[in-house]
C-alpha cells in the first residue's frame, strides 16, 4: 500500500511549473515487459520496437537480464528523487520497472551480503548519458551507506561535478562530454556505511587547452559566429556555475589559498595562449624569436610567479648537455610555439592531477573507523564513450582503444568465461556466438607489431615524420582490421567494434611525444607559488599520474632568489651533469638530468615513457581494479544525434544494439548461466534454508541439491565442482535467506528483549535493596541524633527545673525563719543568733532594709501557695556553723570582695550554699526594683543612667556575704546609699 501511495503521490507532482514539461505520464509500475529476456520471440525488430515503445512512455531503462539498458532522454525526469531511492532500497528487482537505482541496491547488496567488492561499468558513446548515470549511482549509494558523517556524504556528491568542470568540454555531439577516464571507488565498512571514495584518472585529454578542434567548443565561445563573448563574466548561466565550482572547493575542503593558487594558474594558461613570437636576424643567426608584445608575458610571469625575462629565455632558447658542457641554443618561431604550448599542457594535466590527489587525500578513510584489509569497495567506471568525427586524431585513437578494451572486458565475462566454464565442467549448454574483439586489441597492444609499439618505436627517432608513420604502419599492420584509404594522404582506418573509423596522422608523433624542455621546468620550479613549485616536484607513475607530496618540502627545494635568472639554475644542472657517471652523462638532455637530479628512485624507462606507454599501463592498472569485483553492466543507448528529447532514431538505435552485442547477450540470459558458484561457497552461504543453524553440514553436491529443493528452484545444473543458476535464481535465494535471517533476528529479539527485561528486573531489586539499606542507615543515623538532641534538651531542662526548685526552697526556708509559727529554735541557736545580732547591731547601721525583704518573701511565700508547705524551714547545719564562724571573728573581719567577672564570661554557677544565699539576696533586690522599671525586650540592652539606685548600689558596694542577711531578723530597709561595712 506503502508503493502505491508513493505512486500516485510522485504521478500526481508531475505538474506543469516543475522543470520537466512534457505531456506524457511517467508509468511507474512493472510489468513482465520490462525485460527483453521474457519476450517470446526474439530479434532485432521486435527489440527495436519494444525499445521504441517504452521510450515514448518513457520508460528509459530496460532490463536485458541482469545487464540495464539505459537510453538518454535529454530531459529531466522526476524519477531520482530520495522517494525513488526509498523505493528500490532493498526491494525485489521484479516489484518496481527498471531503473538506476535497481543497479545501484543490487551491487550495494551484493558488497554487504556476500562481504565481496563490486563494480558498475557504464559504457556507451559520447552523448549517450555515461556521466549522468554515474552521477546517479554515487546519490543511490551515498543513501544507502548512510554514514553518520554528514559532511562526508556531501563531499563525495561534490566530487563528479568538480573533476569534471576541469576535465570535460563541449563537443560537437555532447555538451558535457568527458575528457577523461574516471573511476571512483567508494569505500565501506563491513556494515554498509560509506567511509570515504577514492577517484583515478586517465588519459586527460590536454591538447584542448592549446588549439581548439572542430569538434571541440569551449564553453564561452558562440558557436554562431565563432568569437569570444564579451559577457562571460556579466553572464548569469556562468556565474552561477562559477559559484557552484566555488561551493565544490568548499565542501570537498580546500583551503583558500590553494583556490586562489589553482585559479592563478588557470589564468596563466590562459595568457600564455596569448604570448606570439617574431622572428629577429642577427649578424650570426637568422632564426632567432622573441616577444614583440610582452603584455601577455609580463602576465603570465606574473601569475606564475616567475620573472619575465626568464620566462622569454626558457621559451625561446634550450639548453643541451653535451659531455659536461651546456650549448644554448635559439629556436625559432615555430619551436618556440610548441615551447609555449607543451608548457601550457603541461601546466593543465598536473593541476589536474594535483586536484584529483587532493580530493583523494580529503576523502581518505579513516583508520580508526575501518582497516583497509577489512574495507569494501564498489567501483565506478565513467569513461569516454566511442567517438567519430569527421576529423579524428590522436585523441580519438586512444579514446577508442579503451571502448575497446571495454567491450573486451565485456564480451569476456558475459560469453567467454561462461563457455569456457560450461566446457569445464560438462554442462550442456547451447553455446551462443558473439562478435570477439581480440584482434583488434592485439593489432593495437602487442608487442613488439603493435599499432602502440610502431608509435612508440617512431617518436624515438628525432627525423620521423607523420609520412614515415603512416609507412611504418602499412609495413607492419597487415591485418584485415587496418587499412590505408587511396588518393587520401596521412590517413588510416580501423575497423572497430563500433564501426569504422577513418583516423589523421597529422601531429601524431609530436602528441605522443609530449616532450616538456627542461629550461620551462627549471624556471617553474624556481617559482615564488608552493602549488607551482609543487606540480613540478613530484614523480610520475607508470600510469602517468603524478605523487604528489607535502608543498613545503618542495618549496624548500625550489626556493628562488628574486634576481636570479636562468643562468643559474642551468649551471646547477651542468655541476650535477657531470657528476653522473659516463653512460648517462653523455648523449642525454637536459630533461633527463634533471629528473635524475630531482628524483634517483625513478627508473631511465619510466622517464622515457610516451603517452601510448602511459595509455597502456592504465589500461592494465584499470582491468587490474575492474577484475576484483563482481561486475555489474549499464549500457547507455544514444537515441538521436540532434539531442532532441523523445526523438527515437530506429537506425541508430539499431548500429549501437548490433556493435554492443545486445541481442547475443538475451541470447545467452536465456539459455546460459549467469552465476556459477562452486559448491563449498554455495552450501556455506545458504545452507540456513535447508538446516539448521547451528549444524555445519557437509560442503557436498547432496546437500547442495537438498539447499536447491527446499528453495523450490528450477532449471539450475550442477557440474563437477559448481552449481550454474540462471541470474534470477540468486536474487530469489537472497530473498529467501533475507527471510529466514529476519525470523532468526525476530527470535533473537524477543530472546534478547527477556534477556534484558530479567537483567533489568534484577538490577531494579539490586537496587531497591541497595536503596533500603542506605535509607535504613541514614533513619537510623537521623534517629541517633534526633536522641541525642532530646537527651540534651532534658538535661538542660533539668538543670533549669532543678535551679528553679532549689532556689524556691532557699527563698521559703529565708521566708519562715523570723515568725514562730514558721518553727521553733533552740535555745543554742537562739543564743548564738543574740548574740551575733547584737555585734552586728553595733556595727552596722541600723535601718529598714530586713524589713522590705521581709515583705518580699512574705509575697512569695503567698504566691507559691500550697506547694512549699511540706517544706521544712530550718536553716541547715552548714548555715549555723558559718553564723557561729563570723561571730567569733567578732567586728574586725572585713566583708571580702568578690572578684568581678569578665563581659560574655560563664555564668557562675550555684556550687555551695554561700552562692545560693548571695543569689537569692540578688534576686530579691532585682524583683524590687525591677518592679518600678519598664519590661525590656529580648535581647534589649539596659543603659546606665544616674537614676538607677539598684545599679548605683551594686556598682559602689562591696561584697555582702551572704550569711550577713541570713542571720538577719529584721534586715534594714532599703536606702539611697550603698551599704558599706565599717573596718
Amino acid at each position: 500500500m506503502g508503493d502505491v501511495s508513493l505512486r500516485r503521490a510522485l504521478r500526481a507532482s508531475n505538474e506543469p511549473h516543475e522543470r520537466i514539461n512534457t505531456r506524457k505520464t511517467l508509468i511507474i509500475e512493472s510489468s513482465p515487459d520490462d525485460d527483453l529476456v521474457n519476450l517470446e520471440f526474439l530479434d532485432e525488430e521486435i527489440i527495436i520496437s519494444h525499445l521504441q515503445k517504452r521510450y515514448d512512455e518513457l520508460q528509459v531503462y530496460t532490463y536485458v537480464g541482469d545487464i540495464l539498458i539505459a537510453l538518454n532522454p535529454f530531459q529531466n525526469l522526476s524519477i531520482y528523487s530520495p522517494q525513488f531511492s526509498k523505493l528500490y532500497h532493498g526491494a525485489k528487482r521484479a516489484d518496481n520497472p527498471p531503473h538506476i537505482f535497481a543497479t545501484a541496491d543490487a551491487a550495494y547488496r551484493g558488497m554487504v551480503t556476500f562481504c565481496k567488492d563490486q563494480c558498475i561499468i557504464i559504457s556507451g558513446e559520447s552523448g549517450a548519458g555515461k556521466t549522468e548515470s554515474a552521477h546517479l549511482i554515487v546519490q543511490h549509494l551515498t543513501f544507502l551507506g548512510k554514514a553518520n558523517n554528514r559532511t562526508l556524504r556531501e563531499k563525495i556528491l561534490q566530487v563528479n561535478p568538480l573533476v569534471e568542470a576541469f576535465g570535460n568540454a563541449c563537443t560537437a555531439i555532447n555538451d558535457n562530454s568527458s575528457r577523461f577516464g574516471k573511476y571512483l571507488e567508494m569505500k565501506f565498512t563491513p556494515t554498509g556505511a560509506v567511509i570515504g571514495a577514492k577517484i583515478s584518472e586517465y588519459l586527460l585529454e590536454k591538447s584542448r587547452v592549446i588549439k581548439q578542434a572542430t569538434y571541440v567548443l569551449p564553453r564561452y565561445i558562440d558557436s554562431q559566429h565563432c568569437k569570444v563573448m564579451q559577457d562571460i563574466v556579466s553572464s548569469k548561466l556562468y556565474t552561477e556555475q562559477f559559484d557552484a565550482i566555488q561551493e565544490c572547493f568548499r565542501n570537498i575542503g580546500f583551503t583558500e589559498e590553494e583556490v586562489n593558487s589553482v585559479y592563478r594558474i588557470l589564468s596563466a594558461i590562459l595568457n600564455t595562449g596569448n604570448i606570439e613570437f617574431a622572428s629577429i636576424t642577427s649578424q650570426h643567426q637568422t632564426d632567432k624569436s622573441e616577444v614583440p608584445n610582452s603584455e601577455s608575458l609580463e602576465n603570465a610571469a606574473s601569475l606564475l610567479c616567475i620573472g619575465p625575462e626568464e620566462l622569454q629565455e626558457a621559451l625561446t632558447s634550450q639548453c643541451v648537455v653535451t659531455r659536461g658542457e651546456t650549448i644554448v641554443r635559439t629556436n625559432t618561431v615555430d619551436k618556440a610555439a610548441d615551447v609555449r604550448d607543451a608548457m601550457s599542457k603541461a601546466l593543465y594535466g598536473r593541476l589536474f592531477s594535483w586536484i584529483v590527489n587532493r580530493i583523494n587525500s580529503l576523502l581518505q578513510p579513516d583508520m580508526n573507523i575501518c582497516a583497509t584489509e577489512s574495507g569494501m569497495n564498489v567501483g565506478i567506471l565513467d569513461i569516454f564513450g566511442f567517438e567519430n568525427f569527421k576529423k579524428n586524431s590522436f585523441e580519438q585513437l586512444c579514446i577508442n582503444i579503451a571502448n575497446e578494451q571495454i567491450q573486451f572486458y565485456f564480451n569476456q565475462h558475459i560469453f567467454a568465461l561462461e563457455q569456457m566454464e560450461y566446457q569445464s565442467e560438462a554442462v550442456d549448454a547451447g553455446l551462443v556466438e558473439y562478435e570477439d574483439n581480440r584482434p583488434i586489441l592485439d593489432m593495437f597492444l602487442q608487442k613488439p607489431m603493435g599499432l602502440l609499439s610502431l608509435m612508440d618505436e617512431e617518436s624515438r627517432f628525432p627525423q620521423a615524420t607523420d609520412q614515415t608513420l603512416v609507412d611504418k604502419f602499412e609495413d607492419n599492420l597487415r591485418c584485415k582490421y587496418f587499412w590505408i584509404p587511396k588518393r587520401v594522404e596521412l590517413c588510416f582506418g580501423i575497423q572497430h567494434y563500433a564501426g569504422k573509423v577513418m583516423y589523421n596522422v597529422k601531429g601524431f608523433l609530436e602528441k605522443n611525444r609530449d616532450t616538456l624542455p627542461a629550461d620551462v621546468v627549471v624556471v617553474l620550479r624556481t617559482s615564488e607559488n608552493k602549488l607551482l613549485q609543487q606540480l613540478f616536484s613530484s614523480p610520475l607513475t607508470k600510469t602517468g599520474f603524478r605523487r604528489f607530496h607535502s608543498v613545503n618540502c618542495a618549496a624548500a627545494y625550489c626556493s628562488r632568489e628574486c634576481s636570479g635568472n636562468l643562468a643559474t639554475s642551468r649551471a646547477r644542472v651542468t655541476a650535477a651533469s657531470r657528476s653522473l657517471p659516463p653512460r648517462l652523462g653523455s648523449g642525454r638532455t637536459k630533461m633527463d638530468t634533471m629528473e635524475m637530479m630531482r628524483h634517483p628512485e625513478e627508473t631511465t624507462n619510466m622517464r622515457r615513457q610516451t603517452v601510448a606507454s602511459y595509455f597502456r599501463y592504465s589500461l592494465m592498472d584499470l582491468l587490474s581494479k575492474m577484475v576484483v569485483g563482481q561486475p555489474h553492466f549499464v549500457r547507455c543507448i544514444k537515441p538521436n544525434d540532434d539531442r532532441q528529447a523523445l526523438r527515437f532514431g530506429k537506425e541508430r538505435v539499431m548500429v549501437q544494439l548490433r556493435y554492443t552485442g545486445i541481442l547475443e547477450t538475451v541470447n545467452i540470459r536465456r539459455q546460459g548461466y549467469s552465476h556459477r558458484i562452486p559448491f563449498d561457497e554455495f552450501v556455506n552461504r545458504y545452507y540456513y534454508l535447508a538446516f539448521r543453524a547451528h549444524q555445519l553440514p557437509l560442503t557436498n553436491k547432496e546437500n547442495v541439491v537438498a539447499i536447491l529443493e527446499r528453495a523450490k528452484l528450477e532449471a539450475w545444473v550442477l557440474g563437477k565442482t559448481k552449481v550454474f543458476l540462471r541470474y534470477y535464481h540468486v536474487e530469489q535465494l537472497n530473498l529467501l535467506l533475507r527471510e529466514v535471517i529476519a525470523r532468526v533476528v525476530v527470535i533473537q529479539a524477543y530472546t534478547k528483549g527477556w534477556l534484558c527485561a530479567r537483567r533489568y528486573r534484577k538490577q531494579t531489586q539490586k537496587r531497591n535493596r541497595g536503596a533500603v539499606i542506605i535509607q535504613s542507615a541514614w533513619r537510623g543515623h537521623v534517629a541517633r541524633q534526633n536522641l541525642k538532641q532530646i537527651k540534651k534538651e532534658r538535661q538542660e531542662a533539668a538543670t533549669r527545673i532543678q535551679s528553679a526548685y532549689r532556689g524556691h526552697q532557699v527563698r521559703r526556708r529565708n521566708g519562715h525563719r523570723d515568725p514562730p509559727e514558721a518553727g521553733g529554735k533552740t535555745a543554742e541557736e537562739e543564743r548564738a543568733g543574740t548574740k551575733c545580732d547584737k555585734e552586728h547591731t553595733d556595727h552596722t547601721h541600723g535601718g529598714n532594709v530586713g524589713l522590705d525583704s521581709r515583705d518580699r518573701q512574705g509575697k512569695d511565700i503567698k504566691r507559691d501557695g500550697g506547694r512549699a508547705e511540706d517544706v521544712v524551714t530550718k536553716p541547715s547545719r552548714e548555715t549555723v556553723r558559718l553564723r557561729d564562724m563570723q561571730c567569733k571573728q567578732g567586728p574586725v573581719m572585713k566583708l571580702q570582695q568578690r572578684t568581678p567577672r569578665r563581659r560574655g564570661q560563664q555564668p557562675k554557677l550555684l556550687n555551695s550554699p554561700e552562692d545560693s544565699l548571695y543569689y537569692n539576696q540578688l534576686n530579691r533586690t532585682l524583683d524590687y526594683q525591677g518592679s518600678k522599671r519598664k519590661p525590656r525586650k529580648l535581647g534589649q540592652i539596659k543603659l546606665l543612667d544616674g537614676e538607677d539606685e539598684y545599679y548605683k548600689l551594686l556598682s559602689t558596694a562591696e561584697s555582702i556575704p551572704e550569711e550577713e542577711y541570713a542571720t538577719d531578723r529584721t534586715p534594714p530597709a532599703l536606702s539611697s546609699g550603698p551599704l558599706v561595712s565599717h573596718s
